[in-house]
């Protein structure tokens, strides 16, 4: 359904993986950011799903073509240059979307993993990005310091596993207790006996269908409700 597109960036061209809606009509926006393992066939799944629900979906490239490496490269991921120079990426992107032809209303993002805090903090570096979903974020973000003042207005909606400590982990409750002092709302939903990654159907030995449904479901609404 989607199609490899390269539109400008900050540091020059930035290629990204795109798929609109089939009916034709102009349509809300999501920004899907990829986990540790880049623009894999699961994220461009995830792009085309978001086209059948009626958003063009684009998910940027952050590993510019370059393929996951070691096991250790999650907690690299989240230094704080890299996650800057992807932040400044995922508001180009917003402003990318906002100017296609087949874009009309709001913009959201979504991501996983690594991939999910960047979601998150997207929202306060763009102004049209007003929602965000996170699947099983790598909280907390070491070597960084998120500023969350821009969150005024917008919506988050994380989704937590088992592994990962639950919506009671520290650092989903920092950053919840952050974005809703700065004017935000923050929905947490746990999903009991779930592992990391347990919306990733290409990952049988985490992948839970039953989690995935409903966190998916409740994505498609957050977005529904607010970018229309």
């Amino acid at each position: 359904m989607g199609e490899m597109v390269t539109y400008r960036g900050d540091g020059g061209a930035v290629e990204g993986y795109l798929a609109v809606p089939a009916t034709g009509t102009a349509s809300p926006a999501v920004i899907v950011i990829h986990d540790w393992w880049g623009l894999v066939p699961q994220i461009r799944s995830v792009v085309d799903r978001f086209a059948e629900a009626g958003f063009v979906a684009l998910a940027p490239d952050f590993r510019h073509g370059e393929p996951a490496g070691k096991p250790s490269e999650p907690r690299q991921l989240l230094n704080g240059p890299q996650m800057d120079e992807a932040a400044r990426e995922i508001a180009v992107a917003a402003e990318y979307l906002a100017g296609r032809t087949e874009v009309a209303g709001k913009v959201g993002c979504a991501g996983f993993c690594a991939g999910a805090s960047l979601a998150l903090w997207a929202a306060s570096h763009s102004e049209r990005i007003v929602a965000a979903a996170a699947f099983y974020p790598r909280l907390p973000w070491e070597g960084m310091r998120p500023e969350w003042s821009d969150y005024a207005g917008k919506d988050a909606l994380v989704h937590c596993s088992e592994a990962d400590g639950t919506s009671t982990d520290p650092g989903v409750q920092a950053v919840r207790r952050a974005i809703e002092n700065a004017g935000g709302t923050c929905q947490l939903h746990d999903y009991p006996g779930t592992a990391h990654a347990f919306f990733n159907e290409d990952r049988p030995e985490k992948f839970d269908l039953r989690a995935a449904t409903s966190a998916w479901a409740r994505t498609l609404e957050l977005f529904r409700a607010k970018l229309g």
